[in-house]
């Protein structure tokens, strides 16, 4: 959204920046390109996820994806965790290569244990 006009990035880093106050995250990532940019951090592609797992030491293996498009669910599946797609019946098309569909964030707690 910042690539296209829609949100500044100074908008997007006090967001950031009040979740990390609001709820306990070690981190956050963005990828602040438009998808004919063609970088390696823009879902579909996990450039990004590598780049979080590089920094953190994440076994991707025994980690989850959780997200509500295709291109999350993709981008999981392409750094090796389980994906939980959460189906908010967007009008798009659904991907069909996640470990789990659920239809609220708190189902999760049911998968992840």
């Amino acid at each position: 959204d910042i690539s296209r006009g829609k949100i500044s990035k100074n908008e997007v880093s006090k967001m950031n920046n009040y979740l990390k106050k609001q709820i306990k995250i070690d981190d956050l990532f963005a990828c602040y390109h438009d998808d004919v940019d063609e970088c390696e951090c823009r879902k579909p592609k996990p450039g990004l996820l590598f780049f979080a797992g590089k920094k953190w030491d994440i076994d991707f293996k025994k980690s989850y994806l959780i997200g509500d498009r295709e291109k999350d669910i993709l981008a999981g599946n392409a750094a090796g965790c389980k994906t939980i797609f959460i189906d908010n019946n967007y009008g798009e098309k659904k991907p069909l290569s996640q470990n789990f569909t659920i239809t609220s964030l708190e189902q999760t707690l049911k998968i992840i244990k």
